[in-house]
This record gives C-alpha cells, structure tokens and sequence, in this order.
C-alpha cells in the first residue's frame, strides 16, 4: 500500500499582478505639478514596467538598478529621454504586496508624492486587487555578504532565512530621540503594512528655500512630509511611529532594493544609508555573480516570507 501522506498536494508561491487597472491623481513633490498615475496588470515575468504617458509614443522604462542615474532626494529612473523620479515610495508599496509584474503609467518626469508614506499606494493597490500568475515566482537570494561604504555610511546585505532590514540614522536634533534613531523590521506583508507603510519623508524648514532655488521641493508641504525647523517637528499631527523619522529611511530602502528586480531573501543592515548607497549596494551584488542565486518556491510553506494580508 502507498502512504498518500507523502504525496500531499503542493501550493507552489506563484508571481502576482493586479485584478484590474486603478488611477490616481497627486502632486509631483519637485515639480508641484498635478501628476496623473495608472497602474495595470501585465503578463508573467514582465517585471515592473514605467511608462511615460505624457511624451510622444509613451516611451517604458524598466524598474532595474542600472538605469538609476540620479539619486539626489529620490530614486530616478533615466532611459533616453525618459525620466521617472522619486519611484522609491511606490516601489515599496509594490515590493511590500509582493507585486511582480505591473505597468505604472505616469503624466511626468516624477510619481505623485501623496503624502509622503507608502500607505496610498497600498490602499490604491489593495482596491484593485490582486491576482496570482501562473509562474513561479522568483526571488534572490544572498549566498555572501556584500557591503558598500562612503565615508561613514555603509550599507550590506547577508545571507539571511527570511527578509530582514536593520536601519540605524544618525541626526543631531532635538526631534530626533536617541532611542528611536534605529528600528528594525522582520518583511511580510502583514508587517509592511502595519509597521512601515505610514512612515511619511522628512525634511528640515531650512533646506527648503535652498531647495526651491535649484527646482526641488516644489511640491513640497507639512501634506506630504514631517518638516522640522530648529527645535522640532512643526506638523500638528506629530509623529505616526515613536521612530517614525528611521522607518522612512526603511521603507526607502524597500523601494530602492526592488530595483534589483525581484524580492530579496537576505538581511539588510546599514548606517546613515541613502539612495545612491542602496542603489551601489545592489549594483555591487549583482556585479559579484558568486553572491546571490535565483530561487523559487515550489511549496509555499518552504518559503521563508509571507505574502498574506488581512
């Protein structure tokens, strides 16, 4: 007699997309802009795709790491004369509902800056639905550590059973508690959602005169991020996280280590890291072929993160 215990039926963890198109509509945070943004479902193993809507012949641009070209304030895709910017916070949100392939069609050079956080986008998400692809959905993971400096910044990536960031900031200000200036979060869905999703950008009221003289920050107001002036926080809401201000700088980081093109499965530890480190971090890993392997998950179970949303 065969045990059909051991021929129980396998759930494998497949790609996802969305159920159906959804748009939304915000400001542009440098530009000040209006900026329209669709997103839609695409094929398997198509990837997250941009798509400039407002030039001629709707040139795409792919979500890969190589065509970062500037990363001051924000994460900015460049391909020929298409340019999408400060793609980092919907990424984050994309990479937090385990969305493998999607079309984000945009009326400008940047995505709307909603209000600051991930959480918009989430919601726009979760109101269109998903859907699972019939593909095996792929992933990387970290054989070796891999680390990249700039003074005393630093940025790494270990191997890891799961997907973990550890983030450590490093401001002298009164807003900034001491006991707050790290966090930690252990990546699910569920997690994402509820413990990073909301953390808003921050800046200080100082730079941003500056930063309106060189075009930036247009946009920019206490709607759409935490601003500080020279004793703390002058958004009358305060915070939304007792360490609100190095939960940004994670969620940050989510959106910029998808650029690498499929879910992580490793630990992310890092110092006083920006855009530019996150984007040389996984530049470097992927330059160093012996530190990482594509995976895939042909039993659910077996995978080290979890997907499910309440």
């Amino acid at each position: 007699m065969i045990d059909s215990t051991n021929y129980a039926a396998k759930t494998p963890l497949t790609q996802r997309t969305l159920a159906k198109a959804v748009s939304t509509s915000g400001v542009g945070l440098h530009s000040g802009h209006m900026v329209a943004l669709s997103l839609h479902p695409l094929p398997v193993d198509s990837g997250i795709v941009f798509e400039r809507s407002d030039l001629p012949h709707c040139p795409r641009v792919v979500a890969k790491a190589h065509l970062v070209k500037d990363t001051m304030m924000s994460s900015n895709l460049v391909d020929k004369e298409a340019r999408v910017g400060t793609v980092e916070h919907l990424l984050s949100a994309v990479a937090g509902l385990g969305i493998d392939n999607l079309l984000i069609k945009v009326s400008a050079p940047e995505i709307p800056i909603m209000d600051g956080s991930a959480m918009p986008f989430v919601d726009l998400i979760l109101s269109a639905g998903l859907i699972e692809q019939a593909a095996l959905k792929k992933f990387i993971k970290i054989l070796e550590p891999v680390r990249v400096t700039s003074g005393d910044k630093w940025a790494e990536l270990v191997p890891f059973d799961g997907f973990e960031l550890n983030f450590e900031i490093d401001f002298d200000h009164p807003a900034f508690d001491k006991q707050h200036q790290r966090t930690h979060l252990s990546f699910s869905t569920n997690n994402f959602i509820s413990k990073l999703s909301q953390a808003r950008t921050f800046g200080f009221l100082k730079d941003i005169e500056q930063l309106r003289q060189h075009n930036l920050a247009l946009g920019g107001s206490m709607d759409n991020a935490i601003v500080l002036d020279e004793k703390g926080i002058i958004n009358n809401e305060g915070l939304r996280y007792e360490d609100e201000f190095a939960k940004h700088k994670v969620l940050d980081a989510v959106g910029d280590l998808y650029l690498i093109g499929y879910p992580l499965i490793a630990q992310f530890n890092a110092f006083k890291s920006g855009h530019a480190l996150n984007n040389a971090l996984i530049k470097e890993v992927m330059a160093r072929t012996t530190s990482f392997e594509v995976v895939t998950f042909d039993d659910i179970v077996n995978c080290p993160i979890s997907y499910e949303h309440i």
